[in-house]
């Protein structure tokens, strides 16, 4: 069984989980780490939660606009989006920041909501996927890599057996 969004992973650890697929326990190693779906439910206050992660770790970084957006899917190999607009306002060149994370974030522990928070604020310091922009992550959130695989088996979940929350 290829498990696509894990493909970059060791075999050791595709093994792992493809056991679990086997033996019908995905379910049960998702819901021991992660118990519940978050409150964060409308742009408003996934604004707020960003806001309070870009204040920690990014002071001098404005942020314009968060929200959830139904058009960001796996399926076009994207969670979240970062924009930056530059204007020229008078004298001066304006940035405007923006992050845009998939509807399919609202039903998710918050874990894995924090974990694309950070993915995406990162880009705000680091552009591309580089070791300097998994640093930074690493950074705002120690468990970021952890999250992210947990993310991942998560996604495979949903393709294999629905939602889980």
């Amino acid at each position: 069984m290829k498990l696509k969004y894990l493909h970059h992973y060791p075999e050791k650890l595709q093994n792992q989980i493809r056991e679990l697929i086997k033996k019908d326990k995905l379910s049960d190693y998702l819901l021991a780490k992660y118990k519940m779906k978050h409150e964060f439910q409308t742009d408003k206050t996934l604004y707020n939660y960003t806001q309070v992660y870009k204040n920690q770790f990014l002071k001098k970084q404005t942020l314009a606009k968060v929200l959830y957006d139904g058009k960001i899917n796996v399926i076009h190999d994207a969670l979240g989006v970062h924009t930056f607009i530059s204007r020229v306002q008078g004298g001066k060149l304006k940035t405007k920041n923006e992050i845009r994370i998939g509807t399919v974030f609202k039903n998710m522990p918050e874990e894995f909501l924090r974990m694309i928070v950070v993915h995406e604020l990162a880009h705000f310091k680091e552009k591309e996927h580089n070791k300097a922009f998994y640093k930074f992550c690493l950074h705002m959130e120690p468990a970021y890599h952890q999250l992210e695989f947990d993310l991942r088996v998560y996604l495979i979940h949903m393709d294999l057996l629905g939602k889980l929350y």
